[in-house]
Protein backbone atom coordinates (compact mmCIF):
# COMPACT_ATOMS: atom_id res chain seq x y z
CA UNK A 1 0.00 0.00 0.00
CA UNK A 2 1.13 3.71 -0.95
CA UNK A 3 2.34 5.78 2.07
CA UNK A 4 0.33 8.83 3.40
CA UNK A 5 3.09 11.12 1.74
CA UNK A 6 2.47 9.44 -1.60
CA UNK A 7 -0.95 10.62 -1.28
CA UNK A 8 -3.28 13.11 -2.60
CA UNK A 9 -4.70 14.66 1.33
CA UNK A 10 -7.64 16.33 1.59
CA UNK A 11 -10.16 16.45 4.74
CA UNK A 12 -13.46 14.56 3.16
CA UNK A 13 -13.17 11.84 0.83
CA UNK A 14 -16.98 11.03 -0.40
CA UNK A 15 -17.24 7.60 -2.69
CA UNK A 16 -19.71 7.91 -4.91
CA UNK A 17 -21.04 11.18 -7.29
CA UNK A 18 -25.17 10.54 -6.87
CA UNK A 19 -27.64 12.31 -4.91
CA UNK A 20 -26.21 11.79 -1.08
CA UNK A 21 -22.30 12.41 -2.35
CA UNK A 22 -23.22 15.35 -4.84
CA UNK A 23 -25.49 16.74 -2.33
CA UNK A 24 -22.36 16.61 0.97
CA UNK A 25 -19.93 18.20 -1.39
CA UNK A 26 -21.94 21.12 -1.87
CA UNK A 27 -22.55 21.47 1.95
CA UNK A 28 -19.65 20.94 2.97
CA UNK A 29 -17.97 23.33 -0.15
CA UNK A 30 -19.71 26.60 1.00
CA UNK A 31 -18.64 25.50 4.31
CA UNK A 32 -15.24 25.53 2.82
CA UNK A 33 -14.38 22.66 3.94
CA UNK A 34 -11.43 20.70 1.47
CA UNK A 35 -13.37 17.36 0.13
CA UNK A 36 -13.11 15.61 -2.85
CA UNK A 37 -15.85 13.35 -4.99
CA UNK A 38 -14.98 10.62 -6.49
CA UNK A 39 -17.37 8.66 -8.87
CA UNK A 40 -16.31 5.07 -9.81
CA UNK A 41 -18.66 5.73 -13.20
CA UNK A 42 -17.11 8.02 -16.30
CA UNK A 43 -20.28 9.88 -15.92
CA UNK A 44 -23.38 11.01 -14.02
CA UNK A 45 -25.83 8.82 -13.82
CA UNK A 46 -28.16 8.86 -16.44
CA UNK A 47 -31.47 7.62 -15.28
CA UNK A 48 -34.84 8.41 -13.95
CA UNK A 49 -34.73 5.95 -10.83
CA UNK A 50 -35.32 8.42 -8.13
CA UNK A 51 -37.93 11.07 -9.12
CA UNK A 52 -39.70 11.89 -6.64
CA UNK A 53 -38.44 15.15 -4.53
CA UNK A 54 -40.87 15.45 -1.17
CA UNK A 55 -41.66 18.52 0.60
CA UNK A 56 -38.88 18.54 2.88
CA UNK A 57 -36.10 17.49 0.32
CA UNK A 58 -37.85 20.61 -1.38
CA UNK A 59 -36.67 22.63 2.21
CA UNK A 60 -33.27 20.94 2.09
CA UNK A 61 -32.67 22.21 -1.47
CA UNK A 62 -34.44 25.86 -1.06
CA UNK A 63 -31.15 25.85 1.82
CA UNK A 64 -28.13 24.59 -0.56
CA UNK A 65 -29.05 27.28 -3.76
CA UNK A 66 -30.78 25.24 -5.51
CA UNK A 67 -34.80 25.17 -5.37
CA UNK A 68 -35.12 27.80 -8.33
CA UNK A 69 -33.35 25.07 -10.39
CA UNK A 70 -35.42 22.20 -9.61
CA UNK A 71 -38.74 23.95 -9.82
CA UNK A 72 -37.37 25.10 -13.27
CA UNK A 73 -36.92 21.45 -14.51
CA UNK A 74 -39.51 19.35 -13.02
CA UNK A 75 -43.26 18.77 -13.13
CA UNK A 76 -45.92 17.56 -11.11
CA UNK A 77 -47.59 13.89 -10.27
CA UNK A 78 -49.98 13.10 -12.66
CA UNK A 79 -53.23 11.34 -11.85
CA UNK A 80 -53.00 7.27 -12.58
CA UNK A 81 -55.18 6.20 -15.65
CA UNK A 82 -56.22 2.59 -15.88
CA UNK A 83 -56.42 0.89 -19.03
CA UNK A 84 -58.17 -2.60 -19.38
CA UNK A 85 -58.49 -3.93 -23.03
CA UNK A 86 -57.37 -0.81 -24.69
CA UNK A 87 -60.09 1.42 -22.85
CA UNK A 88 -59.83 3.84 -20.31
CA UNK A 89 -61.08 2.26 -17.00
CA UNK A 90 -60.88 5.85 -14.83
CA UNK A 91 -58.22 7.60 -12.92
CA UNK A 92 -57.15 8.62 -9.57
CA UNK A 93 -54.55 10.81 -8.00
CA UNK A 94 -51.64 9.23 -6.18
CA UNK A 95 -51.15 11.32 -4.00
CA UNK A 96 -53.32 13.04 -1.05
CA UNK A 97 -52.94 17.00 -1.53
CA UNK A 98 -51.87 18.73 1.39
CA UNK A 99 -52.57 23.00 1.18
CA UNK A 100 -49.58 24.90 1.69
CA UNK A 101 -49.45 27.21 5.07
CA UNK A 102 -47.39 29.76 6.11
CA UNK A 103 -45.24 27.40 8.48
CA UNK A 104 -44.85 24.91 5.72
CA UNK A 105 -44.63 26.04 1.97
CA UNK A 106 -43.71 23.34 0.08
CA UNK A 107 -45.98 20.53 0.32
CA UNK A 108 -46.01 19.08 -3.07
CA UNK A 109 -44.04 15.92 -4.02
CA UNK A 110 -42.63 17.28 -7.32
CA UNK A 111 -41.30 14.53 -9.91
CA UNK A 112 -37.84 15.58 -11.22
CA UNK A 113 -35.94 12.61 -12.50
CA UNK A 114 -32.92 11.41 -10.99
CA UNK A 115 -29.87 12.44 -13.24
CA UNK A 116 -31.52 16.04 -13.72
CA UNK A 117 -31.34 16.23 -9.82
CA UNK A 118 -27.83 15.14 -10.09
CA UNK A 119 -26.89 17.69 -12.84
CA UNK A 120 -28.47 20.57 -10.92
CA UNK A 121 -26.53 19.55 -7.63
CA UNK A 122 -23.04 19.09 -10.21
CA UNK A 123 -23.72 22.50 -11.24
CA UNK A 124 -24.17 24.33 -8.06
CA UNK A 125 -20.72 22.16 -6.69
CA UNK A 126 -19.34 23.79 -9.48
CA UNK A 127 -20.41 27.08 -9.18
CA UNK A 128 -18.60 26.50 -4.93
CA UNK A 129 -15.61 25.35 -6.92
CA UNK A 130 -16.11 21.67 -6.61
CA UNK A 131 -16.45 19.20 -8.70
CA UNK A 132 -16.00 15.05 -9.25
CA UNK A 133 -13.24 12.86 -10.08
CA UNK A 134 -14.67 10.52 -12.40
CA UNK A 135 -12.95 6.74 -13.11
CA UNK A 136 -12.02 6.02 -9.20
CA UNK A 137 -13.26 2.32 -8.65
CA UNK A 138 -12.29 2.13 -4.54
CA UNK A 139 -9.98 -1.22 -4.32
CA UNK A 140 -9.07 -0.84 -0.64
CA UNK A 141 -9.84 1.30 2.75
CA UNK A 142 -7.47 1.25 5.40
CA UNK A 143 -7.93 3.85 8.61
CA UNK A 144 -6.10 4.71 11.89
CA UNK A 145 -6.61 7.20 14.57
CA UNK A 146 -5.76 10.64 12.16
CA UNK A 147 -7.43 9.25 9.23
CA UNK A 148 -8.41 7.17 6.19
CA UNK A 149 -6.57 5.89 3.10
CA UNK A 150 -8.08 4.93 0.02
CA UNK A 151 -6.91 2.95 -2.90
CA UNK A 152 -8.18 2.79 -6.33
CA UNK A 153 -7.84 0.61 -9.16
CA UNK A 154 -6.67 3.59 -11.74
CA UNK A 155 -5.88 6.75 -9.58
CA UNK A 156 -3.31 7.53 -6.87
CA UNK A 157 -4.35 7.07 -3.37
CA UNK A 158 -6.42 9.81 -1.26
CA UNK A 159 -5.71 9.67 2.70
CA UNK A 160 -8.23 12.15 4.68
CA UNK A 161 -9.36 12.57 7.59
CA UNK A 162 -13.01 11.84 7.33
CA UNK A 163 -14.27 9.30 4.15
CA UNK A 164 -18.05 8.82 3.36
CA UNK A 165 -19.82 5.92 1.75
CA UNK A 166 -22.21 7.59 -0.41
CA UNK A 167 -21.69 4.49 -3.41
CA UNK A 168 -25.12 2.69 -3.28
CA UNK A 169 -26.85 -0.28 -2.33
CA UNK A 170 -23.77 -2.65 -3.46
CA UNK A 171 -21.72 -0.13 -1.20
CA UNK A 172 -17.51 -1.03 -1.48
CA UNK A 173 -17.22 1.10 1.39
CA UNK A 174 -19.63 -1.42 3.41
CA UNK A 175 -17.94 -4.59 2.14
CA UNK A 176 -15.02 -3.03 2.71
CA UNK A 177 -15.56 -2.30 6.36
CA UNK A 178 -17.82 -5.41 7.17
CA UNK A 179 -20.82 -4.04 8.18
CA UNK A 180 -23.78 -6.35 7.39
CA UNK A 181 -27.13 -4.92 6.15
CA UNK A 182 -30.52 -6.40 7.87
CA UNK A 183 -33.28 -6.62 5.88
CA UNK A 184 -36.07 -7.95 3.84
CA UNK A 185 -37.46 -8.55 0.62
CA UNK A 186 -40.56 -6.62 0.03
CA UNK A 187 -41.47 -8.46 -3.14
CA UNK A 188 -40.09 -11.35 -5.06
CA UNK A 189 -41.13 -10.53 -8.51
CA UNK A 190 -38.20 -8.87 -10.46
CA UNK A 191 -38.78 -5.59 -11.53
CA UNK A 192 -37.45 -3.62 -14.81
CA UNK A 193 -37.31 0.20 -14.43
CA UNK A 194 -36.28 1.99 -18.10
CA UNK A 195 -36.70 5.51 -19.83
CA UNK A 196 -38.14 5.10 -22.66
CA UNK A 197 -39.49 7.32 -26.03
CA UNK A 198 -43.13 6.30 -26.56
CA UNK A 199 -45.68 7.76 -28.72
CA UNK A 200 -49.52 7.08 -28.31
CA UNK A 201 -49.87 8.00 -24.55
CA UNK A 202 -50.89 11.61 -23.37
CA UNK A 203 -48.88 12.91 -20.95
CA UNK A 204 -51.49 14.22 -18.38
CA UNK A 205 -51.76 10.53 -16.76
CA UNK A 206 -49.30 7.83 -15.20
CA UNK A 207 -50.67 4.63 -17.41
CA UNK A 208 -51.21 1.79 -15.42
CA UNK A 209 -51.83 -1.42 -17.04
CA UNK A 210 -52.96 -4.15 -14.14
CA UNK A 211 -51.58 -7.40 -14.30
CA UNK A 212 -53.12 -9.82 -15.95
CA UNK A 213 -54.04 -13.05 -13.80
CA UNK A 214 -54.96 -15.16 -16.54
CA UNK A 215 -52.10 -14.91 -18.97
CA UNK A 216 -49.89 -14.24 -15.99
CA UNK A 217 -48.07 -10.97 -17.37
CA UNK A 218 -47.60 -8.56 -14.57
CA UNK A 219 -48.30 -4.94 -14.14
CA UNK A 220 -46.81 -2.58 -16.22
CA UNK A 221 -46.71 1.46 -15.86
CA UNK A 222 -45.74 4.43 -18.17
CA UNK A 223 -45.21 7.78 -16.45
CA UNK A 224 -44.75 10.74 -18.71
CA UNK A 225 -40.88 12.10 -17.56
CA UNK A 226 -40.37 16.64 -17.25
CA UNK A 227 -39.55 17.86 -20.28
CA UNK A 228 -40.51 18.61 -23.91
CA UNK A 229 -39.81 15.03 -25.80
CA UNK A 230 -41.93 12.25 -25.02
CA UNK A 231 -39.93 10.81 -22.52
CA UNK A 232 -41.57 8.01 -20.01
CA UNK A 233 -40.27 5.78 -17.28
CA UNK A 234 -41.22 2.33 -17.73
CA UNK A 235 -42.02 -0.15 -15.18
CA UNK A 236 -42.71 -3.81 -15.51
CA UNK A 237 -43.57 -6.21 -13.24
CA UNK A 238 -42.20 -10.40 -13.86
CA UNK A 239 -43.00 -13.69 -12.43
CA UNK A 240 -40.00 -14.34 -10.12
CA UNK A 241 -37.30 -16.79 -11.95
CA UNK A 242 -38.34 -14.48 -15.56
CA UNK A 243 -35.55 -13.68 -17.61
CA UNK A 244 -35.92 -9.81 -17.87
CA UNK A 245 -34.98 -8.57 -21.57
CA UNK A 246 -33.84 -4.73 -21.05
CA UNK A 247 -33.10 -4.11 -25.07
CA UNK A 248 -35.31 -2.29 -27.05
CA UNK A 249 -37.27 -5.20 -28.58
CA UNK A 250 -37.45 -6.72 -25.20
CA UNK A 251 -39.21 -3.84 -23.86
CA UNK A 252 -41.23 -3.41 -27.34
CA UNK A 253 -42.26 -6.75 -27.11
CA UNK A 254 -43.54 -6.45 -23.44
CA UNK A 255 -45.55 -3.80 -24.33
CA UNK A 256 -47.24 -4.90 -26.80
CA UNK A 257 -48.06 -7.66 -25.03
CA UNK A 258 -49.42 -5.94 -21.89
CA UNK A 259 -50.70 -2.81 -23.82
CA UNK A 260 -52.54 -1.35 -26.99
CA UNK A 261 -49.51 -0.18 -28.24
CA UNK A 262 -47.69 -1.53 -31.32
CA UNK A 263 -43.92 -2.47 -31.04
CA UNK A 264 -42.52 0.48 -33.09
CA UNK A 265 -44.24 2.93 -30.96
CA UNK A 266 -41.58 2.17 -28.31
CA UNK A 267 -38.67 4.41 -30.32
CA UNK A 268 -35.84 4.05 -28.37
CA UNK A 269 -34.63 3.39 -24.59
CA UNK A 270 -32.21 5.75 -22.81
CA UNK A 271 -31.42 4.29 -19.80
CA UNK A 272 -32.41 0.30 -18.25
CA UNK A 273 -32.65 -1.50 -14.91
CA UNK A 274 -33.95 -4.82 -13.64
CA UNK A 275 -34.38 -4.64 -9.82
CA UNK A 276 -35.95 -6.65 -6.64
CA UNK A 277 -37.65 -4.16 -4.01
CA UNK A 278 -36.21 -4.82 -0.62
CA UNK A 279 -35.78 -2.90 2.43
CA UNK A 280 -32.35 -3.18 4.19
CA UNK A 281 -30.84 -1.19 6.91
CA UNK A 282 -26.98 -0.61 7.75
CA UNK A 283 -26.03 -2.48 11.25
CA UNK A 284 -24.21 0.85 12.13
CA UNK A 285 -23.85 4.08 9.97
CA UNK A 286 -20.28 4.84 11.35
CA UNK A 287 -17.12 2.94 11.58
CA UNK A 288 -14.34 4.71 13.11
CA UNK A 289 -13.90 7.53 10.69
CA UNK A 290 -15.77 6.39 7.72
CA UNK A 291 -19.39 7.45 7.65
CA UNK A 292 -22.46 5.67 5.35
CA UNK A 293 -25.24 7.48 3.36
CA UNK A 294 -27.51 7.41 1.46
CA UNK A 295 -28.00 3.81 -0.41
CA UNK A 296 -24.96 2.78 1.28
CA UNK A 297 -26.89 3.18 4.69
CA UNK A 298 -30.35 2.08 3.83
CA UNK A 299 -31.80 0.59 0.60
CA UNK A 300 -35.90 0.77 0.02
CA UNK A 301 -38.66 0.24 -2.54
CA UNK A 302 -39.00 2.77 -4.74
CA UNK A 303 -42.94 3.13 -3.51
CA UNK A 304 -43.75 6.55 -1.80
CA UNK A 305 -40.41 7.97 -2.89
CA UNK A 306 -38.70 8.21 0.52
CA UNK A 307 -34.88 6.77 -0.50
CA UNK A 308 -33.66 9.34 -2.50
CA UNK A 309 -35.02 11.75 0.03
CA UNK A 310 -33.65 10.01 3.30
CA UNK A 311 -30.28 9.94 1.22
CA UNK A 312 -30.25 13.89 0.84
CA UNK A 313 -30.95 14.14 4.17
CA UNK A 314 -28.55 12.30 5.40
CA UNK A 315 -26.29 14.31 3.66
CA UNK A 316 -27.84 17.11 5.31
CA UNK A 317 -27.20 16.49 8.90
CA UNK A 318 -23.64 15.16 7.93
CA UNK A 319 -22.25 17.91 6.78
CA UNK A 320 -22.70 20.65 9.41
CA UNK A 321 -21.22 18.00 12.02
CA UNK A 322 -18.15 17.66 9.93
CA UNK A 323 -17.95 20.95 9.13
CA UNK A 324 -17.87 21.94 12.59
CA UNK A 325 -15.42 19.24 13.86
CA UNK A 326 -13.29 20.26 11.10
CA UNK A 327 -13.17 23.50 12.08
CA UNK A 328 -12.25 23.22 15.62
CA UNK A 329 -15.74 24.84 16.70
CA UNK A 330 -16.76 21.27 18.19
CA UNK A 331 -15.80 18.25 19.54
CA UNK A 332 -15.63 14.89 17.72
CA UNK A 333 -18.28 13.55 19.91
CA UNK A 334 -20.52 15.51 17.72
CA UNK A 335 -20.23 13.33 15.06
CA UNK A 336 -21.22 10.18 16.87
CA UNK A 337 -25.11 12.19 16.62
CA UNK A 338 -25.02 11.40 12.80
CA UNK A 339 -26.05 7.36 13.59
CA UNK A 340 -28.23 8.38 16.52
CA UNK A 341 -30.24 10.61 15.02
CA UNK A 342 -29.98 8.95 11.10
CA UNK A 343 -30.49 5.58 11.84
CA UNK A 344 -33.33 5.87 13.72
CA UNK A 345 -35.05 8.03 10.86
CA UNK A 346 -34.23 5.54 8.18
CA UNK A 347 -35.70 2.59 10.29
CA UNK A 348 -38.78 4.79 10.10
CA UNK A 349 -38.55 4.98 6.41
CA UNK A 350 -38.16 2.40 5.30
CA UNK A 351 -41.24 1.03 7.47
CA UNK A 352 -43.03 3.32 5.52
CA UNK A 353 -41.93 2.78 2.11
CA UNK A 354 -42.76 -0.56 2.85
CA UNK A 355 -46.31 -0.22 3.37
CA UNK A 356 -46.66 2.12 0.60
CA UNK A 357 -45.46 -0.62 -1.69
CA UNK A 358 -47.80 -3.09 -0.19
CA UNK A 359 -50.65 -0.67 -0.13
CA UNK A 360 -51.15 -0.05 3.49
CA UNK A 361 -50.53 2.99 3.49
CA UNK A 362 -51.34 6.20 1.12
CA UNK A 363 -49.08 8.15 -0.31
CA UNK A 364 -49.48 12.04 1.38
CA UNK A 365 -48.88 13.58 4.83
CA UNK A 366 -46.74 10.58 6.25
CA UNK A 367 -44.67 10.42 2.98
CA UNK A 368 -43.93 14.35 2.89
CA UNK A 369 -41.15 13.79 5.94
CA UNK A 370 -42.30 17.68 7.45
CA UNK A 371 -43.10 15.81 10.50
CA UNK A 372 -39.50 13.86 10.96
CA UNK A 373 -37.30 15.19 13.70
CA UNK A 374 -34.79 14.45 16.73
CA UNK A 375 -37.11 15.00 19.46
CA UNK A 376 -35.05 11.76 21.16
CA UNK A 377 -31.59 13.33 20.36
CA UNK A 378 -28.73 13.80 23.01
CA UNK A 379 -28.90 16.99 20.22
CA UNK A 380 -32.16 18.22 21.18
CA UNK A 381 -32.73 19.99 24.24
CA UNK A 382 -35.94 21.30 25.35
CA UNK A 383 -36.23 23.06 28.67
CA UNK A 384 -40.05 24.52 28.76
CA UNK A 385 -42.22 22.49 31.17
CA UNK A 386 -45.54 22.31 30.52
CA UNK A 387 -45.99 22.33 27.14
CA UNK A 388 -49.24 21.80 25.41
CA UNK A 389 -49.85 18.86 23.38
CA UNK A 390 -48.85 19.41 19.88
CA UNK A 391 -46.74 22.20 20.81
CA UNK A 392 -43.35 23.01 18.90
CA UNK A 393 -40.34 21.02 20.76
CA UNK A 394 -36.69 21.08 20.33
CA UNK A 395 -35.75 18.26 17.92
CA UNK A 396 -38.91 19.25 15.46
CA UNK A 397 -37.82 21.19 11.83
CA UNK A 398 -38.27 25.11 12.89
CA UNK A 399 -40.81 26.04 10.88
CA UNK A 400 -41.39 29.20 8.02
CA UNK A 401 -43.14 32.05 8.19
CA UNK A 402 -42.94 35.79 7.93
CA UNK A 403 -43.30 37.92 10.75
CA UNK A 404 -41.73 41.41 11.60
CA UNK A 405 -40.36 41.66 7.65
CA UNK A 406 -38.48 38.66 7.79
CA UNK A 407 -39.26 35.48 6.18
CA UNK A 408 -37.40 32.61 8.72
CA UNK A 409 -36.26 30.66 5.71
CA UNK A 410 -34.46 33.27 4.03
CA UNK A 411 -33.16 33.67 8.15
CA UNK A 412 -32.23 30.25 8.18
CA UNK A 413 -30.16 29.92 4.72
CA UNK A 414 -26.90 29.37 4.38
CA UNK A 415 -24.87 26.88 6.62
CA UNK A 416 -24.96 28.77 9.91
CA UNK A 417 -26.63 28.75 13.17
CA UNK A 418 -29.54 30.88 13.68
CA UNK A 419 -30.64 32.46 17.89
CA UNK A 420 -34.23 32.88 17.09
CA UNK A 421 -36.14 34.80 19.62
CA UNK A 422 -39.87 35.08 19.43
CA UNK A 423 -42.31 37.24 21.39
CA UNK A 424 -39.93 37.68 24.59
CA UNK A 425 -37.75 40.38 25.48
CA UNK A 426 -36.07 37.97 27.38
CA UNK A 427 -31.91 38.85 27.23
CA UNK A 428 -29.94 36.93 25.03
CA UNK A 429 -25.85 35.69 25.19
CA UNK A 430 -23.47 37.34 22.68
CA UNK A 431 -23.83 35.48 19.45
CA UNK A 432 -21.63 35.23 16.67
CA UNK A 433 -24.52 33.77 14.49
CA UNK A 434 -27.53 35.93 13.11
CA UNK A 435 -29.70 36.66 16.25
CA UNK A 436 -33.54 37.02 14.52
CA UNK A 437 -36.13 38.91 16.41
CA UNK A 438 -39.66 38.18 15.77
CA UNK A 439 -43.05 38.99 17.29
CA UNK A 440 -44.88 35.93 18.43
CA UNK A 441 -45.78 33.45 15.94
CA UNK A 442 -48.56 30.32 16.79
CA UNK A 443 -46.14 28.52 14.67
CA UNK A 444 -43.43 28.98 17.51
CA UNK A 445 -45.63 29.88 20.76
CA UNK A 446 -42.76 32.50 22.46
CA UNK A 447 -39.60 31.72 23.77
CA UNK A 448 -36.08 31.56 22.68
CA UNK A 449 -34.81 28.86 20.12
CA UNK A 450 -31.00 27.69 18.55
CA UNK A 451 -31.51 26.89 15.09
CA UNK A 452 -29.35 24.15 13.57
CA UNK A 453 -27.77 24.63 10.51
CA UNK A 454 -29.64 21.68 8.96
CA UNK A 455 -33.21 23.83 10.22
CA UNK A 456 -33.68 21.48 13.55
CA UNK A 457 -34.54 22.89 17.01
CA UNK A 458 -31.73 21.89 18.94
CA UNK A 459 -32.45 24.25 21.90
CA UNK A 460 -35.39 26.07 23.37
CA UNK A 461 -36.24 27.66 26.24
CA UNK A 462 -38.59 30.22 27.57
CA UNK A 463 -35.36 32.36 28.57
CA UNK A 464 -31.61 32.21 27.90
CA UNK A 465 -30.87 29.93 30.95
CA UNK A 466 -28.70 27.12 29.80
CA UNK A 467 -28.25 27.99 26.20
CA UNK A 468 -24.75 28.93 26.29
CA UNK A 469 -23.08 25.43 28.14
CA UNK A 470 -25.70 24.13 25.03
CA UNK A 471 -24.30 25.90 22.18
CA UNK A 472 -20.55 25.10 23.70
CA UNK A 473 -20.88 21.14 23.62
CA UNK A 474 -22.42 21.33 20.22
CA UNK A 475 -20.13 23.94 18.88
CA UNK A 476 -22.72 27.48 18.06
CA UNK A 477 -21.12 30.37 18.71
CA UNK A 478 -23.76 31.77 21.07
CA UNK A 479 -22.02 32.59 24.41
Amino acid sequence: MASSETAVHTDVLIVGAGPTGLALAVDLARRGVDALLVERGTALFPGSRGKGLQPRTLEVLDDLGVLAEVRAASGHYPPNQFWQDGERQGSRRMYDPTEPSEAAPYTETLMLPQARTQRILHDRLRELGGGVEFGHELVGLTQDADGVTAEFAAAGPVRARYAVAADGGRSTVRRLLGIGMTGETVDPDPLLVADVLLTGLDREHWHVFPADEGSGEGLLAACPLPGAEPLFQLVAQFRAGTAVDPSLEGLRRVVATRTHLTPDQVLEVRWASEFRPRAALADRFRAGRVFLAGDAAHVHSPAGAQGLNTSIQDAYNLGWKLGAVLAGDAPPALLDSYQEERRANAADMLELSTKVHRGEVRRGRATQQLGLGYRESTLSTETRRDLPEGALRAGDRAPDGIRGGTRLFDAFRGPHWTLLVVGTGAATPEAACPVVRIPAYEAYGTGLFLVRPDGYLGWAGATADGLAAYAARVGAPVG
